[in-house]
């Protein structure tokens, strides 16, 4: 929380005048994510990948990232990750045990990403997508009425959104509505990263019986990674894009948009929302 936030002064103008104050922003910093594989007698290091993100939960944002991105397929494969600081930043460095062969034809660049974009840069098309098995049988539902109240509940648990204003959320509901896990970062997608980085620690996937809750819009990329998790339902409070609409229903994902003020659209699987 203390790394979380930064305070700046400004000159806040209004019609009634000028006023010299303090604000406080988002803290936004690099984090390089390494990974370390191989047989102890040839042990070798990659730089995977460098994101801007807000610090804290740097651990399951680099293990979530790994394995969003099919690096690692399971929680298990790794052996410790080693978080330093640099003049320039952070460094997230997982290491791997030694008889895990990290998936390393996935990483077709070494990922360039801003705190606003998960799959800017890719080398070409076919990266973009990941490999999702898809999970036709679940029985995971929600009611409606639950549906209204999740909003209320990730605003009162915001703490960092309320004093900044500046970062997204990522939160797990079951289908009584109560909160599991929540994450924040200035990136959507780092959000989403820190949440599934979380489980896989626990060794806790797939997500199978819990619904994601998005604190703003529903991009393709927040699917993917939802889908890479077995995570059957999504609500975002703002709106879907149309690929991530295209993709929540190849994926058999629930996908709902504009959660707000009691009332939303349900835009694929309706089946698993109780009218």
């Amino acid at each position: 929380m203390l790394h979380s936030v930064v305070h700046t002064h400004i000159k806040k103008v209004a019609a009634a005048g000028i006023t010299d104050t303090s604000d406080i922003l988002a803290t936004e910093e690099p984090l390089e994510i390494r990974l370390v594989y191989g047989p102890q007698s040839d042990r070798r290091q990659q730089g995977i990948s460098v994101t801007m993100r807000t610090p804290g939960h740097d651990e399951e944002l680099a293990a979530g990232f790994l394995f969003t991105e099919g690096v690692l397929t399971s929680g298990q494969a790794i052996q410790d990750v080693i978080c330093t600081s640099s003049e320039d930043g952070a460094i997230a460095t997982v290491h791997l045990h030694e008889h895990i062969q990290p998936r390393l034809e996935k990483v077709e660049r070494n990922f360039q990403a801003t705190a606003a974009c998960g799959v800017c840069g890719k080398s070409s098309l076919a990266a973009i997508h990941t490999a999702v098995t898809v999970s036709q049988q679940n029985n995971f539902t929600i009611p409606a009425t639950t549906l209204y109240q999740l909003p209320d509940l990730l605003r009162r648990e915001q703490a960092v959104f309320a004093g900044t204003g500046g970062l997204h959320a990522a939160a797990l509901f079951d289908s009584t509505g109560k909160l599991l896990l929540l994450r924040e970062d200035i990136g959507r997608h780092n959000a989403v990263d820190k949440v599934i980085g979380a489980r896989l620690a626990t060794d806790q996937l797939p997500i199978d019986h819990y619904l994601l809750l998005l604190s703003g819009r529903a991009g393709f990329e927040l699917i993917q990674k939802a889908a890479m998790a077995g995570i059957p339902a999504i609500a975002a409070i703002g709106a879907p894009s149309s690929m991530a609409v295209k993709m929540a229903e190849a994926w058999n994902i629930t996908l709902v948009g504009f959660l707000r003020e009691q009332r939303f659209n349900i835009y694929s699987v309706p089946d698993r929302i109780i009218l």
